[in-house]
């Protein structure tokens, strides 16, 4: 693993993100913020799936929670929809190559490979979907923990 390496991985996902972002109309000042949440998180996947071998479905979710939850900050401290930088973060995670690659096994008959990129973009998506799930609950849980601790705090005085 070198550092020119990560670093390029961190900047072509960036792009990716802003780009993204540039095609769904996000506000203007919500790029830097989103393309700083993907090329973060790439980064953490791209580490975890290809340096440590932490396997397809954890790296994803690992991914995914952190994207909701940098996204929850975001989204508080530039006062806008937590969406607005979810969806383009998310970009150089989706499953794309494995789903295009599914289809064309399946045109030429090659039905052993389509199980196994059909395997992988189920796995991918599932893994997304449960990570920002899961970093909703999070965010939930910790806002309802820090809400005990005010009025314990508050009952004592």
């Amino acid at each position: 693993m070198s550092w020119t390496n990560l670093l390029l991985q961190f900047i072509l996902s960036y792009i990716s993100t802003v780009c993204f972002g540039v095609l769904l109309h996000i506000p203007v000042k919500a790029y830097n913020a989103s393309g700083l949440i993907g090329g973060i998180t790439w980064v953490i996947y791209w580490v975890m799936y290809y340096q440590h071998h932490c396997g397809l479905a954890i790296s994803n979710l690992v991914a995914a929670i952190l994207i909701s939850l940098f996204s929850m900050f975001a989204a508080r401290h530039r006062k806008m929809p937590m969406i607005v930088f979810n969806v383009p973060a998310l970009v150089p995670f989706v499953p794309g190559g494995q789903a295009y690659k599914m289809v064309r096994n399946f045109a030429i008959g090659n039905n052993h490979l389509v199980m196994v990129y059909m395997y992988q973009v189920i796995v991918i998506v599932g893994a997304i979907t449960l990570g920002f799930g899961l970093g909703e609950l999070m965010i939930r849980a910790l806002g309802y923990l820090k809400k005990l601790l005010r009025k314990r705090a508050g009952a004592t005085r």
